[in-house]
């Protein structure tokens, strides 16, 4: 199956690039654990890494490879390419002032961004520092996210799912090499961040001059097709990206709390975040042109199945992760960052973060999921009208949570309000009758969630029977982990098999015999 096909292409180039990130953060945390430097440049890196997120995985591709779909559909290549260069155009005029603006504008926004710095003049020159440095990236990862629109569509999904791995390579190129020749840790980083941008925008230019497209910039002009797509992007920003904006607004009530919150929220989500890239990401990104080619052709039962089977692939990976972070937590947070500056203290409370986090995962994978069945349509209201409503309520649980579990209670607000945006974006499908769960997909939910069940009970008596070698050196902490990892995969797998939650050999064979 090509959509399978695509699927593993996409994760399997997202899960490199998230074990890079794990060696990334495995070094931030040894240089600068979970102080003001750490809490000043995670602060820093929102920014970019927001709209990295929102632009990539979002909300631009969201409202531009419909209309570029329709138009390489209706009217031709050339056509499209046209289209894809007067976007660009307009793109770099419109990200150039809004770059110019924050570079002189930094310091008032960041009362906004980050509040409670205001009161550690040191913290708030550092977070203003950084965010100067790491802001021009925002200008190349919206191109990067447009070039990447058209081969995705083209059906070359390799080159754009490789460019977070240059981030992390730059970032530990950054870090590892320069890190103490800097006036700070957070410096060398920042300048990675900026460095990154420019990486990933000539790898994508070169990808598509390999596929023969030259996306040159002619003057820019608000065509209709400009509009229409500036009109479909501003609504998905907010409706592809709520749990981004999520984010920062935990980190904007996360300033307000005692030093090393932010950090631990953090490092928390960049935990969570390995299988939200590879499942939630990977779906939807291939799941987004192929909707919008069969919405477009008419072929309305194809699309139903389209969404039921990117549904059960995506919660196959995304409830045993979740089972695992919740009943994991503590061991995987001490062994990947445990060290340097970062103490046994930060490891407990970044653990008890990433277990609130991981209540929410499915919820973030099937927001990815399901939010390309509105996209396809070219539908953006409803996702943003749910999609305000989910942030308010997010806003609401974290400033009553804070007061008792501080900044647990922060992720634990996001892992809400998750939920409640996937259960109102999948209400919304259904009642258009753009979502209908097929026996399959309920026969194979519900034994997903026994085989997952059953897999947090065993990973909790393999935990205790591991528990001299996971407080052990570094190599026996490493050596028990891919234990807990390899027994759970394998078990898991198991189960599956064995219950018909899936049929891991008929889907070896699908996707078998279309590499073959």
């Amino acid at each position: 199956m090509a959509f399978l096909r695509n699927i593993a292409t996409v994760g399997g180039l997202t899960l490199v690039s998230r074990v890079l990130g794990f060696l990334r953060d495995i070094l931030i945390a040894a240089f600068l654990g979970a102080g003001p430097i750490a809490d000043a440049f995670f602060v820093a890196f929102k920014l970019p890494n927001f709209f990295r997120r929102l632009f990539a995985e979002g909300a631009f591709s969201a409202a531009f490879i419909p209309i570029f779909s329709g138009e390489l559909a209706q009217h031709g290549r050339e056509r499209a390419m046209a289209f894809a260069a007067q976007a660009s155009s307009v793109l770099l005029w419109v990200l150039l002032g809004l770059v110019l603006l924050f570079e002189i504008a930094m310091p008032w926004f960041m009362y906004v961004l980050a509040p409670g710095f205001a009161e550690d003049q040191e913290k708030f020159t550092l977070a203003v520092d950084f965010s100067r440095i790491t802001f021009p990236y925002i200008l190349f990862i919206s191109l990067v996210s447009l070039q990447g629109g058209v081969l995705n569509t083209l059906d070359r999904f390799a080159a754009m799912a490789a460019t977070p791995i240059l981030l992390n390579l730059c970032l530990i190129t950054a870090l590892a090499g320069f890190a103490r020749a800097a006036a700070t840790p957070g410096h060398a980083l920042a300048w990675g961040v900026a460095a990154a941008g420019v990486v990933q925008l000539v790898w994508l230019m070169a990808a598509l001059r390999r596929e023969g497209v030259v996306l040159r910039l002619p003057r820019p002009r608000l065509t209709t097709k400009i509009r229409r797509l500036l009109t479909l992007f501003f609504p998905v920003a907010l409706g592809a990206g709520v749990y981004q904006v999520n984010l920062v607004i935990d980190v904007i009530i996360a300033s307000l709390l005692p030093t090393g919150s932010i950090s631990f929220l953090y490092y928390a989500d960049r935990v969570n975040q390995l299988p939200l890239g590879v499942v939630g990401i990977a779906v939807g990104t291939a799941l987004l042109p192929l909707l919008s080619r069969q919405v477009k052709n008419g072929e309305g039962e194809a699309a139903l199945e389209s969404q039921n089977r990117a549904i059960e692939y995506a919660l196959f990976f995304a409830l045993p992760a979740a089972a695992a972070l919740m009943t994991m937590s503590l061991p995987v947070v001490t062994v990947l960052f445990e060290r340097g500056a970062f103490s046994a203290a930060d490891a407990l409370a970044t653990a008890r973060a990433l277990a609130a986090f991981a209540i929410g995962l499915p919820a973030y994978v099937l927001v990815k999921v399901l939010a390309p069945g509105y996209f396809a349509r070219e539908d953006t209201r409803t996702p943003i009208q749910i999609g305000v409503v989910a942030m308010m309520l997010n806003v609401v649980l974290s400033l009553i949570l804070m007061a008792f579990l501080a900044h647990v209670g922060l992720a634990l607000a996001t892992a809400t309000s998750a939920w409640f945006n996937a259960v109102m974006l999948a209400q919304g499908l259904k009642k258009r009758g753009h979502l209908a769960m097929d026996a399959q997909l309920r026969r194979r939910v519900a034994r997903m969630l026994l085989c997952s069940a059953v897999l947090a009970v065993a990973l909790a008596f393999m935990g205790d029977g591991l528990a001299g070698p996971l407080a052990g050196t570094q190599a026996m902490r490493f050596a028990a982990l891919a234990v807990l990892v390899v027994a759970g995969l394998v078990l898991y797998g198991g189960l599956a098999q064995a219950t018909g939650a899936a049929r891991l050999d008929a889907l070896w064979r699908s996707h078998g015999r279309k590499l073959g």
